[in-house]
C-alpha cells in the first residue's frame, strides 16, 4: 500500500512538470504574446516553456525580439515556478486560503524537497519559498541600481525582477539580446549576477544549515558535499579559464584586468547551469570548452534550482575513487561513511545519464547541420547544456529541427526533473526507492 501511495507521488511530481510545460506552451503560442501580434509556432512556444520550466535558458527563438512585455511576464512565471518546484504554488494557495493541508500533499512535499518523512514538510517548504523571495528580491534592487538609471523606472525595475529571478533559478533568460556581453566590462553586473546563481545552485537545504548554523553548531554531511564540492569546482574552474582563455573568450579590446577577472570568474560560475554568457563561446580555446562542457555535465545540487549530475553525486563518486585508491573498503568523508547503496546509487546515475548524452550526440550528428568551421563539439556542448538545465549554447539552438528540438526538449526535463523521478514515474509496480540514506541521521541527496 505503501508503495503505490509513493508511486502516485512521484508520478504527480513528474507529470505536473508536463502540465505546466504544456499549458506554458499552449499559452505562449497564442499572438497575444508576440511582439508581431502573430501566433508563435507551437513547436518552438513548447520549446521555450520547457526550457522556462526547465530552468535552462535554451531558445529557439529570441526573448528581447520575439515576445512582448506579457510574453516576458509569462516567461518570468514559468521560470518561478519551474526553480521552485511546481509544488511551491500550491503550497501558497492552502496557506493564502487557511486550508488544511492534506496526506497526499505532504507525501507530495516530501518528494519534491527528498525528505525522509513528511513532519515538518510544508513548514519548510515556505521556509524554502520566503528564503527565495527574499534573496531575489534583494538581487532585483541591486540590479536595479544599473537598470534603471540605463532603462527608465519602468522597464529598469522589470529588467532587474526578471534577472534576478532568471539568475536565480539558474534559467539564463535575458531581455537584453545578448545576454551579458553588453556588460562584460562591467564588474558589478557579472558579479551581482554571478552571486544569484550560486545562491540558488546550492539548494535550499544547504542554505537552512547555513542560516541556523550558530544554533545547531555543525554542518549536515549533504551540506559538507554541497559546499566543498561547489567551491572546488568554482575555483578549478577559475584557474582553468584563466590560463586557457587569455583574453577571456575574446574580449573587447580596453578590457582591464580587473574585468577579465570578473569575466572568467563569471565563466567558472554560469556553466553551473546558470546559462548566462558576457562572451563568445565560439571563440573560446578547445580546452576551455571542454571544461565548460564538464562543469555543465556536474550541475548544481540536488534540492536546488539547478540541474545536471549534481555536485554530491560527483563528490560521492569521486570519494570512492579516493578510498579505493586508499585500499579502504568504504568511501569515508569527515570521518563519517558513506553507505555503499548511496556509492551504487551514484555510479548508476552517472552511467545512465552520461550515456544518455552520448546517444544524443550521436542522433544529433545525423539529424542536424553541424557547420564547416565547427566539429562534433558543436552538438556536444549543446547536448551537455540542455541536460545541465544550463542553457549556453555555440549557436545551434536556432536552428534546431524539429526532431533535435523534441530530443533537447526531453534532455532539459530529464535534467531538471531528475532521470531517477522519470523513471519510478515510468513504472507500474516499484518498491520504495532510495532516494536518500542515513548513516547515521545523516542524509545525502543523489540525483
Amino acid at each position: 500500500m505503501k508503495s503505490k501511495k509513493h508511486l502516485s507521488a512521484v508520478q504527480v511530481l513528474a507529470l505536473g512538470f508536463l502540465l505546466i510545460i504544456f499549458v506554458g506552451g499552449s499559452l505562449l503560442s497564442l499572438p497575444f504574446f508576440s511582439k508581431n501580434g502573430e501566433a508563435t509556432p507551437f513547436i518552438d512556444a513548447l520549446f521555450t516553456a520547457t526550457s522556462a520550466v526547465c530552468v535552462t535558458g535554451l531558445t529557439t527563438l529570441n526573448t528581447a525580439m520575439h515576445w512582448n512585455p506579457a510574453g516576458q511576464l509569462l516567461i518570468m512565471i514559468l521560470i518561478e515556478i519551474g526553480g521552485l518546484g511546481f509544488m511551491s504554488l500550491p503550497v501558497v494557495l492552502y496557506f493564502v486560503m487557511r486550508k488544511k493541508i492534506t496526506l497526499s500533499t505532504r507525501m507530495l512535499l516530501r518528494e519534491a524537497l527528498n525528505l525522509d518523512d513528511m513532519s515538518g514538510a510544508f513548514r519548510l517548504m515556505m521556509y524554502i519559498v520566503k528564503l527565495a523571495l527574499v534573496i531575489q528580491g534583494i538581487g532585483a534592487i541591486l540590479l536595479s541600481f544599473q537598470f534603471v538609471p540605463e532603462f527608465g523606472w519602468k522597464k529598469g525595475i522589470f529588467f532587474g525582477i526578471f534577472h534576478s529571478i532568471s539568475s536565480f533559478c539558474n534559467a539564463g533568460f535575458d531581455l537584453l539580446g545578448d545576454s551579458l556581453v553588453p556588460y562584460q566590462s562591467n564588474p558589478y553586473v557579472l558579479i551581482v549576477i554571478g552571486l544569484l546563481i550560486i545562491s540558488g545552485g546550492l539548494g535550499f537545504i544547504v542554505w537552512q544549515d547555513i542560516l541556523f548554523y550558530k544554533e545547531r553548531k555543525k554542518f549536515s554531511l549533504h551540506s559538507k558535499l554541497a559546499l566543498t564540492t561547489t567551491f572546488v569546482l568554482l575555483l578549478g574552474g577559475f584557474i582553468v579559464f584563466f590560463f586557457t582563455e587569455q583574453n577571456a573568450g575574446n574580449l573587447t579590446e580596453g578590457t582591464n584586468f580587473i574585468e577579465r577577472l570578473a569575466n572568467t570568474f563569471f565563466m567558472s560560475v554560469t556553466p553551473r547551469t546558470a546559462g548566462y554568457y558576457s562572451i563568445n563561446y565560439l571563440d573560446m580555446t578547445n580546452a576551455g570548452l571542454i571544461a565548460t562542457m564538464f562543469l555543465m555535465y556536474i550541475g548544481g545540487t540536488s534540492g536546488s534550482t539547478a540541474g545536471g549530475l549534481k555536485t554530491t553525486t560527483f563528490a560521492v563518486l569521486v570519494i570512492q575513487v579516493i578510498s579505493i585508491f586508499k585500499g579502504r573498503q568504504r568511501a569515508e568523508f569527515h570521518g563519517r561513511t558513506i553507505p555503499s547503496a548511496t556509492v551504487f546509487r551514484a555510479l548508476t546515475l552517472f552511467f545512465i545519464t552520461l550515456s544518455l548524452c552520448v546517444v544524443s550526440i550521436m542522433v544529433l550528428s545525423v539529424t542536424e547541420n553541424i557547420p564547416d568551421y565547427s566539429g562534433i563539439e558543436y552538438i556536444a556542448f549543446e547536448v551537455f547544456s540542455a541536460f545541465g538545465t544550463v542553457g549556453l549554447t555555440m549557436g545551434l539552438t536556432p536552428d534546431l529541427s524539429i526532431a533535435g528540438k523534441i530530443i533537447i526538449m526531453l534532455l532539459m526535463y530529464i535534467g531538471r526533473v531528475g532521470f531517477f523521478t522519470v523513471g519510478f514515474s515510468l513504472l507500474t509496480k516499484a518498491a520504495k526507492p532510495t532516494a536518500k540514506y542515513k548513516y547515521p541521521d545523516e542524509t545525502i541527496m543523489i540525483g
